[in-house]
């Protein structure tokens, strides 16, 4: 194939990237700040150096525009809150004594002061801080950072473009604030929010911005008419400003629908639209609206989420169909690149022909950059790099890891009993409680306890062999043995090991798994300072051996009281993984479950009375339409079945879910059929209690009452009030005391003083009972 060069030359841009640096520098100097080892100025001045790394880093791979106001030290949208001017009462004081601790303050939470509700970014693992309105909120407008870092920007003599969450976007993503009714809809502060967007977009002009993005990726979710028409407001009074730079408003994630034509017809000199196989179907609807004369398209061909190879072919016939439907095409990844490592070139340990398939943040650049350079002087003008292109994805194809035909075997012969437990859950329930004989709110963890410098330094000296596998399996001996004592002592009634020995809940099963690779560099970006390296998923999935039995029983023999068996489920493993794109993702869920089934019957026949399979992913995962989600929740649901579905009754069935909106998918937790779900709920104020009330759950819940995302330590009053509260929604006999989620990130000294006032909180209101 070979295509002509474009009528203007098409420019190389895209919407974010990677924050942390090379050897995650910035969280290594926020953690040294928040523990007092280094200081402000100190932190300053290393964000500084990333900025300045990623933007010529950027430009020098022939980038033509970079983004600036896309860095953080914590959260993009907790930085709008500041923007706009938006802090919580009860944050004021500390934000005004010193503005960074009260950022930090906003984000973590103090002893005293609550931090702000944290969930997911859309359908990714990025989680956001929700900021708070209500009929009182008053916005202002402080546009110092993103001034400051155009103006770093432009020093270095680059074109820049300043990236700001939409004002639309921004409050759709808010909650009421805490006292204010459920009914407020942070919506209807539109016109007060806008006058200070103009007044930054003002600051920015004059800072020298010629262009401004607003990122509306909300409304590639389904909206209601009187959003589409919120939309028009804000757009054509912002496209009305006089004194302003040119806008150009993003979506991705998905299709963008309804809003197109309202986008299409707003006064904005510029769309930027994802046209990834996610949002495929935004080239048609483009095309049915008449495209953008006039305007400028940024078209987000190279997949921004996922580490795959481009197809520069496919791409290449994209971009020429769009150039007939905008004034000019430039080209783009389809969103930050926020959301993928940063150099794939630096793994060592991945075989070379399987690294030829993976493209990081950097090499996602490039091929936006080799993309842009095709479509401004035609296909001849990449020639070489289309031929190697084919190489790669050819390679990936033919290689046998791919295709494993006794996996594929197994996961065909499935039957629908393999997915059902054989007996109905009251049956289960009676079983269960005869053999566990706990008492009312029983209390547990979520599975993981601290991870210490003295874990992560075994890890290494195990890998760099200072240390031989005797010594380091006595150190994770020692450590079980120290967390199952604590436990008891404190009076705990369903245990955990700690999971001393796992560096990820994902990774480290992954890497026990065929079809899985394993970075070393790989991180990305959780929350705050929390970095992941989410494993690849390439080929079929199978388990050649067991994978925690060794340590939940070696756990179990250190007591009488029951210790939970802790697997992350087949969901989870798909969305915190790289997941292939070769196959539906229904059978790819169905190869792990498989995997996890074998597991999970493993640890019953070694005598693990309860087994929790962890499902925080559930939520995270559903599709951002609601046209899309039945199919998803189908097979997601039974994926979860398949893996717990061959226990015995009396084998107690736990998940988990943490820091999501569970209101949309309620049914769905009824449909996985667990006997026990733990949830996040200590920052929404017991929100989930209320939702599974509402549907009328019939099985046992552990609505968390303590935040484990933050360092305050909760009071033994104040876990019991949200005991009290839960008790409301969920009678006693189905109530379970616990944390939010895993304490792998808190420090020991407040994991001990939250556990034992967790445990006075259980107590006391046992006590409170009714006698039976």
């Amino acid at each position: 194939m070979t295509t002509k060069p474009a009528a203007a030359a098409a420019r190389a841009t895209v919407h974010g990237y990677p924050r942390q640096g090379q050897s995650r520098e910035l969280k290594k100097a926020i953690e040294g700040y928040w523990q007092g080892r280094g200081t402000a100025d100190a932190l300053r001045a290393t964000a500084a150096g990333l900025r300045r790394a990623n933007w010529q880093q950027l430009a020098a791979a022939g980038i033509h525009e970079v983004p600036t106001g896309d860095f953080s030290y914590y959260d993009h949208v907790l930085d709008t809150t500041v923007m706009v001017g938006a802090v919580p009462d009860r944050h004021r004081a500390a934000v005004t004594a010193d503005a960074l601790d009260g950022y930090f303050a906003m984000a973590r939470g103090t002893q005293d002061v609550a931090p702000l509700e944290m969930t997911k970014w859309f359908d990714t693992n990025y989680h956001y801080l929700v900021p708070e309105l209500g009929p009182d909120t008053v916005f202002t407008a402080d546009s110092a950072k993103q001034v400051g870092e155009l103006t770093e920007a432009l020093a270095l003599g680059l074109t820049a473009r300043p990236v700001l969450v939409g004002p639309v976007t921004y409050l759709l993503l808010a909650k009421p604030a805490p006292g204010v009714p459920a009914g407020f809809d942070p919506l209807t502060l539109l016109g007060r929010l806008l006058p200070v967007y103009a007044e930054i977009l003002a600051d920015l002009r004059a800072a020298g911005a010629e262009w401004v993005q607003l990122d509306e990726p909300a409304l590639v979710q389904d909206r209601t008419r009187a959003e589409l028409t919120a939309l028009a407001r804000a757009y054509r009074d912002l496209g009305a400003l006089t004194d302003r730079p040119r806008l150009l408003v993003a979506s991705y994630f998905d299709r963008l629908g309804e809003a197109l034509p309202v986008l299409a017809e707003a006064p904005v000199e510029g769309l930027a639209l994802d046209f990834t196989e996610a949002a495929a179907t935004n080239l048609d609807a483009l095309a049915a609206v008449g495209g953008l004369p006039g305007k400028r398209l940024v078209a987000g061909v190279v997949d921004g989420r996922n580490i795959w190879v481009n197809d520069l072919e496919k791409s290449l016939a994209t971009l020429g169909t769009l150039l007939g439907l905008a004034d000019r095409v430039d080209v783009a990844a389809s969103c930050s690149l926020l959301h993928v490592p940063l150099d794939a070139a630096v793994e060592r340990d991945i075989e070379p022909q399987i690294l030829r398939w993976l493209a990081f943040a950097r090499q996602k650049t490039q091929e936006v950059v080799t993309l842009a350079k095709g479509l401004a002087h035609g296909t001849d003008a990449i020639a070489a790099d289309l031929a190697a292109n084919r190489a790669d994805l050819a390679s990936r194809t033919m290689s046998p890891i791919t295709h494993d035909p006794a996996v594929r075997a197994r996961a065909a012969a499935v039957t629908g009993a393999d997915t059902h437990r054989a007996q109905p859950y009251a049956e289960r329930a009676a079983a269960q409680r005869a053999h566990l004989a706990l008492p009312l709110l029983p209390t547990t963890t979520i599975g993981s306890f601290p991870q210490t410098d003295e874990l992560r330094s075994a890890r290494a000296d195990l890998r760099a062999g200072r240390i031989d596998t005797a010594d380091y399996e006595e150190r994770i001996r020692a450590e079980i043995r120290d967390v199952i004592a604590f436990q008891e002592k404190t009076g705990l009634d369903v245990l955990v090991h700690g999971e001393a020995e796992r560096n990820d809940m994902v990774q480290y099963f992954a890497e026990q798994l065929t079809g899985y690779l394993a970075t070393r560099h790989g991180w990305v970006q959780s929350y705050g300072t929390r970095y992941v390296r989410p494993p690849i998923l390439a080929g079929d999935i199978s388990r050649p051996e067991p994978m925690t039995v060794r340590w939940t029983t070696y756990a179990q023999s250190l007591t009488g009281r029951p210790v939970k068996g802790m697997l992350t489920g087949p969901v989870t493993m798909l969305a915190w993984s790289f997941v292939r794109d070769d196959q539906p993702l229904a059978d790819t869920a169905r190869q792990v479950a498989l995997a996890l089934r074998d597991e999970v019957d493993d640890l019953e026949a070694a005598g693990t009375s309860v087994i929790q399979v962890d499902e925080p992913a559930l939520r995270e995962t559903l599709p951002l339409r609601a046209a899309d989600r039945p199919a998803y929740l189908a097979w997601a649901t039974e994926a979860f079945r398949l893996t717990t579905g061959g226990v015995r009754p009396d084998t107690q069935i736990h998940t988990h879910m943490c820091y999501a909106e569970f209101g949309d998918i309620v049914q769905a937790i009824d449909d996985l059929d667990a006997d026990v779900i733990s949830l996040e709920a200590a920052r929404s104020h017991m929100q989930v209690a209320r939702e599974l009330a509402a549907h009328g759950y019939p099985r046992e819940a552990g609505p968390g009452v303590y935040d484990i995302h933050s360092p305050r330590v909760p009071s033994a009053e104040e876990a019991a009030g949200l005991l009290r509260t839960g008790l409301d929604a969920i009678p006693a006999e189905r109530l379970w005391v616990n944390p939010d989620c895993g304490l792998k990130t808190r420090g020991w000294p407040e994991t001990r003083a939250s556990l034992e006032n967790l445990v006075a909180a259980a107590r006391t209101v046992r006590g409170e009972l009714p006698a039976t």
